[in-house]
This record gives C-alpha cells, structure tokens and sequence, in this order.
C-alpha cells in the first residue's frame, strides 16, 4: 500500500477545488503524462501477478481528475461521433459544456446507473444492416474512464497475436502476422480455418463476462451498461446477452470474452514476451481482428479438430460460427481476410485487395460520379480525392500496383464519359484539353484529371507508393513502460497520407506540437478500414482548414513556422496578450 502514496493519490490530484474550470485553459501534456502514467502502474502490476495492487491501482484510476478529463476530451472532443447524441439528446461541443460536464462526473460520487442505448443502423459491405448502440454522453465518458482502468490489466494479459481494437495494434498488424506464417516454400502450414463468428457482440454471455473480471471495482458499473436496454422509434426492449456496438468500452470486452480462443485452438509458444511470440513445432498459428480469424494448419484433419475445439469452447460464451463465412481452404485456393486476399502463387506468397474490395470501390467511384452530373470539375475533385487516399492508403502495404493502375483506368474512363456528358456540343479534342493534363508538375503525365482555373488535380491511385508495414512485435503494449522507446520510434516513422509543406512539418517536428509537446496525430489508434482512412483525411483536411490543427510561429521571437493544435495557440495568444509566461506543468483551472 505505500507504493500507492505518490502524487496521484493526494487530494491535490484528485480532489475538487471549486467549481469553475476552464477548459480553454488546461495543458494537457501533463494530464495526458498522468493517466498514461498510471496505466503503466496498473500494467505492470498485472503483468506481475500482483491483483491486489491492480484493483488499488484501478481504483485510483476511477477517481482520478486526470482520467476525468480525458475521457471527456475524448469522447466529446476528439472522438468522431462527438456529435451523435443518445436518447437523451445531450451533446457537449463547446469548452463550456464539456467543463461542465467534467466538473459533474468528477464529483458524483452515487452509483452510477446506465440508461439505455439508441438503436441506429449503418450499412454493411455486402448490403445488410449493422445494429448498433449508441450510448448517453454522460454513458460514454464513463465507459472511458473504466476502460482506462481496465484495459491495461488485460493488455498485460492478451494474447500475442490479437490485433483488434487494442492500442498499438491494427489490421495490418494481423495481416503481416499472416504473411510471416505462411511465406516461402518450405511453409508447413498450409491449410487455413477461415472463420468468423455469428453477431459475436449481439450474443455475448453476460454471466460469463463479468466472471471474467473478477473482482474489477468498475465490475457493478460494467454490469449496468450490458443489461440497460435498448429503446428503437420509441419502444424500449431489455438486454439479456450481447454488449452493444457503438459503446466506448463494447470492443474491450469482446476481446475479454474471447480471451483464451489460442488456449482452446491448441496453440503453443515456446517463447512469448514483448520481444516475439515463437510458436511450436507442429502448433497451429491463430491470428485474430475482433471477432474474425484465422488459423493456419498443418493438416485439413488438423483444421478440422481445431474448429470442432474452437466449436466447444464458444458455446459456453453465447457464441457459435457463421457457418456461411466459415471455411477450411487450402493457402494454394486464398481466402479473403480483412479486405485482403491472401493466397499462394506457384510457391509464392501474394497479399492483395480482394476481388469484393474491388468491385466495391468500383462501384463507389461510378455512383459518386454519377451523383456528379451537373457539377464542375472542383466539385468532382474534392469528392473523390479523399477517397481515392482513403482506399490507397489502407492498400498500399500489400501487392497493389496492378490493382491501383487498373482502377485509375475504371476512374479515367468514367470521368471522361463525364465530361462528354456535360460538353455533348464539344468535340473529344476539346473536352480532353479542358479537363486532362499535366496538371502534376511532378509526374510526366498527361491524362490527370484537373481544373484549370485553379490548378487542383485528382491523385491517382497508382501514385501511392507500396510501404511494407512493420508488425507490431510479439506481446508489445503501449502501456508497458519498458517500451516507451519501441513506441515512441514507431510512432515516428507512421507515413503521412500529406504531401509538401505538411510533411515536411511534422517530419522535422517528428509528430509533436510545439507548444505542448503531445503528438499532433493519434497514431495509437489510426485507421482501420478504407472508410475510416478516407474520413480521416477529410477531418485532418477540415481541422487544417479551421480549428484543430494549424501553422504559425511556436512562440512570439520566434519566426520559424510550425504545426501546431489550435488551442494551443489560442492559449498563448491570450497568455501574450495578458503578459502570462507558460508554465506547462501547472494544474487544470478548476479541477486539482
């Protein structure tokens, strides 16, 4: 217990001073340095063994300011469904608002009682409707500020090769775990077990979920979200089983529950650390996103008594596969993973976007140029080209090159029809001079697509240069704090989807702002599918352009241009204009 007596513990931290915070004026970095600081304790606690020492630990997570004041900036600042509001309609947008809030939370001290979630539909990729829940504002907050207590216990404890929803891991981490298992010729795994599991979050077994956290102090809290109900155009329904989509904390949990799927699979490591995970002789390789996986075999009899073990032990949980997506291939017939198709060329291992990935991109080019008809060649541009990054960036790691250029093709020719369609009394000759050029300084290139009064042009997708990305190694997490360098240089070499000036910036600012020393970019969390990345860059373009992330100079003698957060230069404006000296470690007005 008195290794728990440090700075944090003290009512300077985590008492309430009064009730007046001013959110425009809070530094963050040291706020940040705080919770990450504390996540690393509880971490290395868990990674111990020492549980008496993490549920302490967690505890002082959930009543820390620090963790308060994150949660709220992410979940009502940062987070892209700020704007989506529960059944109770509350938002926070301004700095007003989300004090408040903060102000409120930190000082509730009742038990904490869920209210139910707002059913809403997004489309699938093949056409079906995904539910999802949308929790309350004050819900959503709260289910960061557990998560921040929660989630490093486990991350010290998952297994090496699940890459889904967990911080320092993606998609493309699962898809190089993929191709390292099965290259070259010698590779003696060469039946897969393609799986996917049926409605995993929809179907989730409460009873054995909460047995899974044990004696967790936000457990009560936990239990609430998942049986709050759901209310769909008015009517309210209860909850029995499933947590929902669309929650802060929902994909933590899933991993939770899914904890051990390696142990089940018959996988065995003969070393497994944050340095690597070496797997045995003759062991199958699981490699999980969420609640899709594969796992790589030696033999078809081998697959097929891990899927009647893996069978078994889902049931318990409430889960069971889908038997439609479920499948025993051999590496030589490929699979489709991910949006990626992985298969075995005449001995050689080739990655690339799946056929489906394809033609839905096609399909989407042609139905935004259509929408199109009648607008001009700006309009055209400044649709397609975030999707054009979007799409091209989360493929460039793979064998792309013949895929990009035969869609730039697809793309010329439906922008070329386009334009006959808005000029049909002007000739091809014409209509190829006014809109096709070598508006890319750059590139020896004729036919790109821009707009000659400005000079803005359509990217290619065929521009985008092939990266192969660097997986994540073996049990690494960012909350290790053995690991901060193994973090800190990766976060460096992420590869901005920007050119030019913008590059150059955050190339010789290595990602960080200036004036608070926290990374301008969330590159712990970056995209994960093709829609995210295209909405990425819209909002990275949009932030530019207005309020999140600007250029000028860091500090009033110095005249050298910089990116910057823009409240962060709206704080030192107001401290120049008053005369106030920084002091980036000095407490959040409001909240101690």
């Amino acid at each position: 217990m008195p290794a728990l007596v440090d700075k944090l513990d003290t009512d300077e931290v985590n008492g309430l001073r009064d009730d007046v915070l001013d959110w425009d004026a809070i530094y963050w970095r040291p706020v940040e340095d705080d919770v990450r600081r504390l996540r690393q304790r509880i971490f290395k606690a868990s990674q111990e063994g020492d549980l008496s020492r993490v549920r302490n630990l967690q505890k002082l997570m959930l009543r820390s300011r620090s963790n308060t004041l994150v949660s709220v900036r992410r979940v009502a600042q940062h987070n892209a469904g700020r704007k989506t509001a529960g059944i109770d309609g509350e938002v926070a947008l301004t700095s007003e608002d989300r004090a408040a809030l903060a102000v409120d939370l930190h000082r509730n001290t009742a038990p904490w009682r869920a209210r139910p979630v707002k059913r809403v539909y997004i489309p699938k990729a093949n056409g079906k409707q995904r539910p999802l829940g949308i929790p309350v504002l004050r819900d959503r907050v709260q289910q960061a500020r557990v998560a921040n207590a929660l989630e490093p216990e486990w991350e010290a404890r998952f297994e090496p090769r699940s890459y889904g929803f967990r911080p320092g891991r993606g998609c493309h981490d699962a898809i190089e775990s993929i191709y390292v298992t099965l290259k070259g010729r010698l590779s003696k795994r060469q039946w897969v077990l393609d799986a996917d599991l049926s409605a995993a979050f929809d179907r989730i077994d409460h009873d054995r979920l909460l047995a899974h956290l044990g004696s967790f102090p936000g457990r009560a809290m936990i239990a609430g979200w998942l049986s709050a109900g759901v209310v769909e155009q008015g009517r309210f329904a209860p909850t029995e089983r499933g947590t929902p989509q669309g929650g802060v904390i929902s994909p933590m949990l899933l991993n939770i529950a899914l904890h051990g799927m390696e142990e089940a699979a018959g996988v065995r490591y003969t070393r497994r650390d944050p340095q690597g995970a070496q797997v045995a002789m003759g062991s199958p390789v699981l490699v999980r996103y969420a609640d899709d996986f594969v796992v790589m075999c030696h033999t078809r009899d081998q697959a097929e008594q891990v899927r009647h073990r893996l069978a078994g032990w889902l049931a318990p949980r409430g889960l069971s596969f889908n038997q439609d997506k479920t499948q025993i291939v051999h590496v030589e017939r490929g699979f489709d993973f991910l949006g990626f198709n992985v298969r075995r060329y005449d001995g050689k291992l080739l990655i690339k976007p799946s056929q489906a990935a394809v033609r839905r991109i096609r399909e989407r080019l042609a139905a935004e140029v259509r929408s199109l008809n009648g607008g001009n060649a700006m309009a055209v541009i400044r649709r397609l080209n975030p999707i054009i990054r979007g799409w091209a960036a989360y493929y460039r790691s793979v064998v792309s090159k013949e895929v990009f250029s035969a869609i730039d093709h697809y793309l010329w020719g439906r922008l070329y029809r386009w334009a006959r369609r808005a000029h049909p009394n002007k000739s091809r000759h014409w209509v190829v001079d006014r809109y096709f050029g070598m508006f890319n300084p750059s590139r020896n290139d004729r036919w790109v697509y821009g707009d000659r009064e400005t000079g803005i042009y359509l990217r290619q997708f065929a521009w985008t240069k092939i990266v192969r990305h660097t997986m994540v190694m073996g049990t690494a997490s960012p909350d290790d704090p053995a690991l901060d360098w193994y973090w800190a240089a990766r976060r460096r070499k992420t590869h901005a989807l920007f050119g030019g000036r913008t590059a150059s910036l955050l190339l010789r600012q290595r990602g960080l702002c200036p004036v608070c020393a926290t990374f301008l970019l969330n590159t712990d969390h970056g995209p994960q599918s093709p829609q995210e990345w295209e909405q990425w860059t819209r909002v990275l373009t949009m932030a530019q352009r207005k309020t999140a992330i600007v250029t000028g100079p860091a500090h009033g003698d110095d005249p050298t241009t910089h990116l910057m957060h823009a409240h962060c230069r709206q704080l030192k404006q107001r401290e120049t204009a008053v005369g106030v000296q920084q002091q980036p470690n000095r407490r959040p007005l409001g909240l101690a």
